[in-house]
């Protein structure tokens, strides 16, 4: 600056700025401890966390997604995991824990090699080749199944449950999953398409999880309206409409003037016979069971439980969709458009008790394309997490159909990846070998990390598992149960090809975009604090982040 100039000032007073390659080590210890906090919760033999929000509310799970959902990140570069897992779960269902640890080992292979003042440029062109090669050794991994071989959809079931607290029940749960995603698989052209919006998953607190049922229908977690209507129909011939049984207000402030108590009984019996005619077009339809979207008066409760009609009220929009799928009913928004042509059927429709609830279940829908599962457990905690198994499964289950292709599970294609990586390092050559090689060993975290989880040594499995995959078994893996290596497709733990590859593709995505940052610049209260400890937090101070080696 020139003597006697004024100082220019750019940023804002009280903006915070890091640049090069403290920014760069900051953002990859927050990301690390992100990936850290659920590395405990992977496999088979992982643990759960108990996360207690500021109401007091507890959620216990080992679903990656879910806690990093639950948990308040502050730091900005470990917001960018919490959306790796929250991608991975929108686009496979599962897998969301593996891709949040293994986008924390690349970064920490990463930060590695930033010692070493290999170039940010290059390390993530050595991982973009990396990831396609290990997409490529996906590929030819995999093996085609046939999407009605319903015993292998149950080992892929089996597998994603393996990890969640269903783990004793999954026999039985592995059936409901499979038969609920056949039953609603469509088959456009030559390709399966599976729509989980037509699985309709209803909780319940009290019995066990073995109770947990299918039901070839719907079920609404609504009560009859009036206690005169009949509390089972059977070959229900059902109605639904998506207009109100009541009179119509007027969409203008009205006022009537009434002179004499004649006036007044005119006034209501002219009412009570516009309530009549609608309960009588519903009836001359053929109707004996009737869902309401919207409400239902108390007088039209009566005519229909003089009809004999069962009514329910108020059902959720997306109930009455499923339910038009499940019996094949039109939804119906005119009452004088209501044809015989227009109704549902099903076997039959019934209140149940469930719990200290009372619920209608429609049941014996023929080749119903919406079905019910009804999920119970001791306690709310229980369910809860146990729907988040069955979310996780049922996505599995759809993408082995969709796509018909299947990987070993166990960290197997993680060790086979890594082993093809580090022959494919030489031919690429410069200093990409390096970062080439970072990956593979970056990759080799899942193998390790189901192996210490379940209380083993992580290096002797590796080793083993190696060794197997240099003679040509390509399928081994860590058999966590038995405590040593094992062929995955052998042992039936399988998970679809779709997994393996969005959680590669997700974890070098997310790697190489961190890296890349090497100026962060934090505005006086916004953006996030630096994990408690990190050497030049961010403003907002300490996230509450362990600090990493």
């Amino acid at each position: 600056m020139m003597a006697g100039q004024q100082p220019i000032i750019i940023l804002r007073e009280g903006t915070q700025r890091e640049t090069g390659k403290g920014a760069q080590a900051n953002n990859i210890t927050a990301a690390r401890a992100i990936s850290e906090a659920v590395k405990s919760t992977l496999g088979p033999k992982g643990m759960d966390k108990m996360l207690v929000d500021s109401m007091g509310d507890v959620v216990i799970t080992n679903d990656g997604a879910t806690i990093l959902k639950e948990i308040d990140v502050e730091h900005p570069a470990a917001k960018m995991l919490v959306e790796v897992a929250k991608a991975q779960d929108e686009a496979c269902g599962d897998g969301t824990t593996t891709a949040v640890v293994l986008t924390g080992e690349l970064l920490k292979e990463a930060g590695t090699l930033l010692e070493q003042n290999i170039h940010s440029t290059t390390i993530n062109h050595g991982y973009q080749l990396a990831s396609k090669k290990a997409v490529e050794v996906l590929n030819k991994l995999a093996i085609d199944i046939k999407t009605n071989d319903i015993e292998v959809l149950k080992d892929i079931a089996k597998t994603s449950m393996a990890s969640k607290g269903a783990n004793f029940e999954k026999d039985s749960l592995a059936d409901v999953v499979v038969e609920a995603v056949t039953k609603v698989a469509e088959k456009r052209d030559t390709k399966h398409i599976v729509d989980l919006d037509n699985i309709q998953i209803q909780k319940k607190h009290g019995g066990g999880i073995n109770e947990t049922e299918i039901i070839e229908g719907i079920i609404l977690d609504k009560e009859r309206v009036h206690e005169g209507m009949p509390e089972v129909v059977k070959n229900a011939k059902i109605a639904l409409i998506n207009t109100a049984l009541e009179v119509r207000k007027t969409e203008v402030d009205a006022r009537i003037q009434i002179q004499d108590p004649t006036q007044l009984q005119a006034f209501l019996d002219e009412e009570e016979s516009m309530i009549r005619k609608m309960v009588e077009k519903i009836k001359s339809s053929g109707a004996n069971v009737l869902v309401c979207q919207k409400g239902v008066d108390d007088l039209a409760q009566h005519f229909l439980a003089k009809a004999g009609i069962y009514t329910v009220r108020r059902a959720k929009k997306g109930d009455v969709e499923k339910l038009a799928k499940a019996t094949g009913a039109k939804i119906v928004s005119n009452l004088d458009d209501l044809t015989k042509n227009d109704l549902g059927n099903a076997g039959v429709v019934e209140e149940r008790k469930i719990g200290d609830d009372k619920m209608t279940f429609v049941t014996n829908c023929k080749n119903p394309k919406a079905v019910s599962i009804l999920i119970r457990g001791s306690t709310e905690h229980v369910t809860v997490e146990l729907e988040r198994a069955l979310h996780d499964a049922l996505s599995v289950v759809k993408g082995a159909i969709e796509d018909g292709k299947i990987t070993p599970g166990g960290g197997a294609a993680a060790i086979e990846i890594a082993m093809q990586l580090r022959d494919y390092a030489p031919t690429v050559g410069g200093r990409e070998q390096m970062a080439i090689e970072a990956f593979a060993d970056a990759v080799e975290i899942i193998p390790k990390t189901l192996a210490e989880n379940a209380g083993l040594d992580p290096i002797d499995m590796i080793l083993e598992a190696r060794n197997a995959h240099s003679k040509g078994q390509k399928h081994v893996g860590i058999n966590v149960n038995e405590g040593n290596v094992g062929d995955m497709f052998k042992l039936k733990v399988f998970e679809p090809l779709r997994v393996s590859v969005q959680e590669i593709q997700a974890a070098s995505e997310t790697a190489t975009m961190i890296i890349r940052i090497d100026d962060v610049i934090a505005s006086k209260g916004g953006g996030g604090g630096a994990p408690g400890g990190m050497p030049g937090g961010y403003p907002g101070g300490g996230g509450g982040m362990p600090d990493l080696d």
